[in-house]
């Protein structure tokens, strides 16, 4: 592990359908996301205005801001549509012996409980 890793447990694979988006409770939250048998991660919160994606609509690869309607590709981050113009924050995931992992670096807090077994 490098330095700059910082390797959360997040999820069962089992507690995701496809389709479903999960708010991870670190600061600031992290959004998790599964579509089809794939995983992908985000900042959580809007550029545009501080909202919470995870109560936003997510449409195959992309979500949509529920307060203004920006959306967002989950797998890039890149803004797709106003009021947004800024990407979001994107996290490497895997997944290990069914558990969801994110890695959210250095730029966002972690509580204790998340962090993955045998990276702390």
């Amino acid at each position: 592990m490098s330095d700059d890793q910082v390797w959360i447990d997040a999820a069962g694979v089992d507690e995701l359908d496809d389709g479903d988006v999960k708010k991870v409770e670190t600061v600031p939250p992290v959004a998790l996301y599964r579509v089809g048998d794939e995983f992908f991660a985000t900042a959580d919160t809007c550029t545009h205005m501080e909202f919470s994606l995870s109560d936003g609509y997510l449409d195959a690869d992309r979500i949509e801001c529920a307060l203004h309607m920006a959306e967002f590709d989950i797998r890039t981050g890149k803004a797709l549509s106003l009021p947004a113009t800024k990407a979001l924050d994107t996290y490497p995931v895997e997944v290990v012996d069914e558990r969801v992992r994110i890695d959210v670096g250095t730029k966002v807090l972690v509580p204790r409980a998340l962090v993955a077994a045998g990276e702390a």
